[in-house]
């Protein structure tokens, strides 16, 4: 180890310990990690071919921040000293992913090395290696006890990500204690049996050349993922080192003091930074906007040597979709056939997925049920399978509803691609840690979630969503569709696609349903329309999905009875609430009391309706006409309760909807 080298570590070592996150105290395996990367201030606006770093167990965060600021990012001393939690992809610069909940990093990471791969089939050339990146990840033993991280293990191993290293910092030390009391498998076993290329090394807190010919070996190795255990004291150099006293507790100053004293530091100096090193670090700056200049150079000469390819590769990279995708998606009639809106996705997607050559995506092992599959698509597969190949762009995630969701934020992380996936709405709780991550950090997913609602039939309550709907309409910056009919369906990918910072759910039925008069693909991008209006109207009847036409269907028997009704479609809650106060104010106007209809839990609807039609309670398993009736959702119950609530409003003032500014 050279002098700079060692004298870098100690300033890392102290730098945690004045962070007050002792957890990293000496975890310097990044070190060297950091010395492989062409490090790059303009990490959001770089060149896309750069490495890309993921700390998968993220409460060692401080490490991370030490590191971008000794690189040059935009994160200070004074940064350092209010340090958040957890890297946050879209609040700190330099970080890729989000993490933070343990094994999603690591399931990022299996995402973001598909992209690599995908991407270098597609565009590489002789001579032209724009996509020659890797993949890094330090994660830990929490990690790699979640589920998460086990499912996106087995699926990078089955895809022979050979650009995807991880190091694994085996220090025996969780929250509760000694890793012997919940986690004694053997980890590389495991990863072995998974597909992946093994190596361990035993002194990880010294033997710096060890990782460096480690890091170099698993490079060498291109058609497996590598993971490389390497055995670390936790917080060494304290008083309390190797325990689980340094995991989550801060240290005391004079524990920090004698840390300081220890390591050839001044105690009384805080986040000190000797000049020496400080140059040594921004020399990695300057190596990385060489790389990235050199990049920008070959994408120029690449681009007049393959206009098309560039051109298309342009446009990816600037976030900007194709222009004539609007005027392909399918429109219907009332004349068209009833169909079930998981078919009609089916149909979106086969007319634009030639247009959209970036859209990437698969199903949770469900694709003849959820019909994500189009009739072009290839398997993205490892090309020794000879069932795929790289170039090829639909995924098989197998039975791992979350790490499909978290490899796709990793896909969308890396850009150049618009990620889907599919599953029954019901799954999506399963993936529910990465839907979260996805809003949360702003990453363009489509979740396309078929079987929608008890209309599902004879799966039964184990499998038919309930809260599903409310939970996601819950959650912030996500988008929430539940189309009615074929026009709807294309509105809701339109405006899936359209929002490039934040993710999309698509609910969509099994059951057929019927194409309806003034649907429209472009009023499905206000979130609600009226759907039928008349002239001082007795009842608003709302609807989403397939509760859509039974509102319609409802109407005209008001209708026949002198009722005036009208009816509305809510295809997006979260579209609605963007439209102008005076725009909400016409599709719900005053005066008129408003009855909702959704096979689904009715929390929520308070903001939207006087009375509901929904579920309070577990669906039932039966051909889904005989569930729907069960449970209220036929013409005559929706009309019987439109007749109760004019009723009771017959004498009183209707509440005006209240909503937000």
């Amino acid at each position: 180890m050279t002098d700079i080298n060692k004298l870098s570590i100690n300033t890392i070592r102290t730098l945690a310990a004045d962070v007050v996150l002792p957890w990293v105290v000496l975890q310097w395996p990044i070190f060297y990690f950091q010395n492989l990367l062409p490090v790059t201030r303009q990490i959001h606006t770089g060149q896309i071919n750069r490495d890309r770093f993921v700390l998968s167990n993220g409460h060692a965060c401080a490490l991370q921040y030490i590191m971008l600021h000794l690189t040059g990012y935009d994160v200070t001393i004074d940064d350092l000293k209010q340090t958040p939690g957890h890297p946050e992809a879209h609040l700190t610069p330099g970080v890729e992913v989000t993490t933070g909940p343990l094994g999603q990093g690591f399931a990022n990471a299996v995402g973001l090395a598909i992209s690599r791969e995908h991407l270098a089939a597609v565009f590489n050339k002789p001579g032209f290696d724009l996509f020659s990146n890797y993949t890094y990840v330090i994660t830990g033993d929490g990690c790699l006890q979640e589920g998460v991280a086990s499912e996106a293990a087995s699926l990078a191993g089955h895809l022979q990500l050979g650009n995807l290293i991880v190091l694994y910092d085996d220090n025996h030390i969780s929250i509760d204690g000694n890793t012997e009391l919940s986690f004694t498998e053997d980890v590389l076993k495991r990863f072995e049996a998974y597909g992946w290329h093994t190596q361990e090394i035993t002194d990880g807190n010294n033997d710096l050349n060890g990782i460096t010919t480690a890091v170099e070996n698993a490079k060498k190795v291109t058609d497996k993922p590598s993971i490389i255990k390497i055995r670390t004291i936790i917080g060494i150099g304290s008083k309390n080192q190797g325990t689980e006293k340094v995991h989550g507790s801060p240290l005391n100053p004079d524990d920090i003091a004698n840390i300081k004293t220890a390591f050839g530091f001044d105690s009384s100096k805080y986040f000190y930074i000797p000049d020496e090193v400080r140059q040594y670090w921004r020399s990695f700056s300057e190596r990385g906007q060489k790389a990235e200049n050199d990049w920008n150079d070959l994408l120029k000469s690449y681009k007049e040597k393959y206009p098309e390819e560039g051109a298309d590769l342009t446009r990816r990279l600037s976030n900007k979709l194709p222009d004539n995708l609007a005027a392909v998606l399918p429109r219907y009639t009332p004349s068209d056939s009833a169909l079930a809106t998981r078919k009609l996705s089916e149909a979106v997607l086969n007319k634009i997925a030639d247009i959209v050559p970036e859209l990437i995506g698969g199903s949770a092992d469900l694709t003849e049920s959820n019909l994500t599959r189009w009739k072009t698509a290839v398997d993205f597969q490892h090309p020794s399978t000879n069932i795929g190949n790289y170039k090829g762009r639909y995924i098989r995630y197998g039975v791992r509803e979350h790490a499909m969701a978290a490899a796709m934020n990793g896909i969308a992380a890396y850009g150049g691609l618009i990620p889907f996936g599919g599953t029954f709405l019901n799954f999506i709780t399963y993936a529910w840690g990465a839907v979260r991550l996805s809003a949360l950090t702003g990453f363009r997913v489509i979740y396309v979630m078929t079987h929608d609602s008890i209309g599902l039939g004879e799966d039964g309550p184990t499998h038919q969503p309930i809260e599903t709907l409310a939970a996601l309409r819950a959650l912030p910056n996500i988008l929430v569709l539940r189309p009615a009919d074929g026009n709807e369906t294309s509105g809701a990918y339109l405006a899936a696609l359209k929002n490039p910072l934040r993710p999309s759910v698509l609910a969509l039925t099994r059951q057929n349903l019927p194409q309806l008069q003034n649907s429209s693909v472009e009023k499905t991008l206000q979130g609600g329309y009226v759907l039928e209006e008349v002239d001082n109207a007795d009842i608003t009847l709302v609807g989403t999905g397939s509760e859509v036409s039974l509102a319609v269907d409802a109407a005209k028997l008001l209708k026949s009875e002198g009722i005036k009704p009208r009816v509305v479609s809510l295809p997006s809650f979260e579209l609605f609430e963007e439209q102008s106060l005076e725009y909400r104010s016409s599709v719900f106007p005053d005066g008129v009391p408003i009855v909702s209809v959704e096979a689904m839990s009715t929390y929520g609807w308070d903001a939207y309706s006087h009375a509901h039609v929904g579920m309070r309670m577990f669906g039932a398993s039966g051909p889904y006409k005989e569930v729907l009736k069960k449970y209220g959702f036929t013409p005559e119950n929706v009309a019987s309760k439109a007749r109760e609530t004019i009723a009771f409003y017959k004498d009183k003032s209707v509440p005006s909807v209240i909503f937000r500014p």
